[in-house]
């Protein structure tokens, strides 16, 4: 590759990157201050509640092991999606958390996932769902 094709696919990486910052300062003032910093706040709070966990006695240890998967899957430089794209960037991350966390919710006394979550109790109950045998109030 010569240095002029070289120069040229730099300079559009770069103009993607700033087209990306630009859409997400965009988006982040069309949101609702809430929901802005609920998403903010998401990936901290849960790498947070699983270091708590991971510690806990009564966490069975294949919930652990699902945890530090998913605490390994953030952390990794290799995403099915590229954190610098907007958004969805750093979907992948989030699914795999979430999902890591609602797999605990049903092996792990709901008290002990909720005791360990540091942000809004509301974000929490809201991924883990209904407690079982409760009605969905629908």
């Amino acid at each position: 590759m010569d240095l002029t094709r070289w120069l040229t696919a730099l300079g559009v990486g770069a103009a993607v990157l700033l087209l990306s910052w630009v859409v997400l300062v965009v988006l982040a003032r069309r949101l609702p201050e809430g929901t802005a910093k609920e998403l903010a706040r998401f990936l901290p709070a849960c790498a947070t509640t699983v270091r708590r966990l991971r510690r806990h006695p009564a966490v069975p240890r294949r919930v652990r092991v699902a945890l530090v998967v998913a605490g390994l899957w953030v952390l990794s430089p290799i995403d099915l999606i590229p954190e610098f794209l907007p958004v969805i960037g750093p979907l992948d991350d989030v699914v795999v958390v979430a999902l890591a966390l609602r797999y605990a919710g049903r092996q792990v006394p709901r008290e002990v996932l909720l005791d360990a979550w540091p942000g809004d109790r509301r974000i929490i109950e809201r991924l883990l769902g209904p407690v079982r045998g409760q009605p969905t109030g629908h």
